[in-house]
């Protein structure tokens, strides 16, 4: 597949070649056959919708939703989301491609700031699947990433910044993010991410004791390779807003204690893998990784397996053992096709396209990397920012005594008391967690703000 792959795709950079037209049908078959590394949809690129309409018939209906689908890939990939919301709408629901369809619909509206029809095509993946579409791999999993897509749709639709660029909040759309996080199964991949989302909304909401719950559950021994680093970062601006400044001090101290080991070991692996062939020597990284024989310490092993456990970075492994298994499959070929011209065009084919998918995987993977890098060191200076709030609010303080002559009056105001019904039990934390539980916390928290 491979080896005819390289011809087709040289036929697709000439639209003057003979073959150009015929070669379309061809590169669809391939899209099937080869993993989505392989970047076919670069090369059905390079044909305009006039040649995909030459299949819309009804003996090619199925190829020209696929032909539809992967040119609407190819456009919402150059930022063309107006060209591509045309073609993932001809996408038939009959179509084992619809589902991806109505998904990339869906970014493509996020892209575009509209969320009524993006929260309507994210829905739609979930009323094909309850209906029984076909061509879903996975289908609670991608009911999931429907349910989560739409929270962030919501969420990101609730807060808006005024003139003042002080944060206004929607509560309609910030409970209809709420709601959608809630749908998400607890048993899926994205339930730890869709819970702590889940507590930013709460915060923006004033409901401290939800958002503190549901840290309380990523905490939770069942989740050894959660890796939440920034929930650190919400406790500690939640202490900070209820004037528990001791509180927020004492988090940002355990904080950057736990974390900064961790950053300072990750960059030493950043540093191994420097120079030249630094491509080549991250994806045998991430193959070791993926192999669980990496030599990691037991601090950052959980946290790397996560980082590098991205779905992306696992269809590149793949293409590459896909591209591993023709060269076997040619080397068992009778040997006068091996040493034949062609045979030569074959191997060097091969060898071409797995040196440029061991790169592009070497690369996606020192992305990945870096990137997580990044944002720890990111969540460490924001934890930074809020000792610095902490100084100039406790000096504000100090100040209104000094202008008054005595101790400000606070009030203090508890949130978080729970008053269970008969469907309900209060039970208290003792310090060991259960799995029914997770998800239900709720902290009682107490605001030492003056009125």
């Amino acid at each position: 597949y491979q080896a005819s792959y390289g011809i087709f795709s040289e036929i697709a950079e000439k639209a003057n070649h003979l073959k150009f037209r015929e070669t379309l049908l061809w590169l669809a078959r391939l899209a099937t056959q080869l993993p989505e590394p392989a970047d076919i949809v670069e090369r059905v690129g390079k044909y305009d919708i006039e040649a995909l309409e030459g299949f819309n018939n009804e003996h090619q209906r199925n190829l020209y939703w696929q032909l539809s689908y992967l040119l609407g890939r190819y456009k919402y990939r150059a930022r063309g989301y107006e060209e591509a919301l045309s073609l993932f709408s001809k996408v038939d629901k009959k179509s084992p491609y619809y589902v991806q369809a109505q998904f990339f619909s869906g970014i493509s509206y996020v892209q575009l700031r509209k969320s009524v029809p993006a929260v309507k095509a994210f829905q739609t993946i979930v009323e094909a699947i309850d209906d029984g579409v076909e061509g879903v791999e996975d289908e609670q999993r991608m009911r999931d990433l429907a349910h989560l897509s739409m929270a962030r749709t919501y969420y990101s639709a609730s807060v808006r910044l005024d003139d003042a660029n002080v944060p206004k909040i929607d509560p309609t759309k910030l409970s209809a993010a709420v709601k959608y996080w809630n749908r998400v199964d607890v048993g899926s991949e994205y339930w730890l991410d869709a819970l702590f989302e889940q507590s930013w909304a709460y915060f923006m909401a004033g409901d401290y004791p939800h958002a503190l719950g549901n840290i309380h559950t990523l905490e939770a021994p069942y989740f050894p390779n959660s890796f939440y680093p920034e929930a650190d970062v919400l406790k500690a601006v939640i202490a900070f807003t209820i004037c528990q400044y001791q509180d927020a001090t004492t988090i940002v101290a355990r904080m950057r204690k736990r974390y900064e080991p961790i950053k300072a070991e990750l960059e030493t692996i950043t540093k191994r893998y420097q120079g030249d062939d630094s491509e080549k020597k991250y994806f045998e990284f991430l193959k070791s990784v993926s192999e669980g024989k990496a030599n990691l310490s037991p601090a950052i092993k959980p946290i790397i397996e996560n980082a590098l456990s991205d779905r992306q970075l696992l269809k590149n492994l793949e293409y590459v053992r896909v591209l591993d298994e023709e060269v076997k499959r040619f080397k068992a070929s009778p040997k006068s096709f091996q040493d034949s011209d062609l045979g030569g065009d074959v191997t060097d084919a091969l060898d071409l396209a797995r040196d440029i998918a061991v790169r592009n995987a070497g690369t996606l993977t020192k992305e990945r990397y870096v990137r997580y890098l990044d944002e720890l060191g990111e969540h460490l200076r924001n934890s930074q920012k809020i000792l610095i709030d902490i100084t100039a609010a406790e000096r504000n303080k100090l100040d209104e005594q000094v202008a008054r002559g005595r101790m400000s009056v606070e009030e203090s105001k508890v949130y978080g008391i729970v008053e269970p019904d008969d469907e309900h039990v209060l039970w208290p934390f003792d310090g060991e967690y259960w799995r029914d539980e997770l998800g239900y916390y709720r902290q009682v928290v107490v605001s030492k703000c003056a009125k």
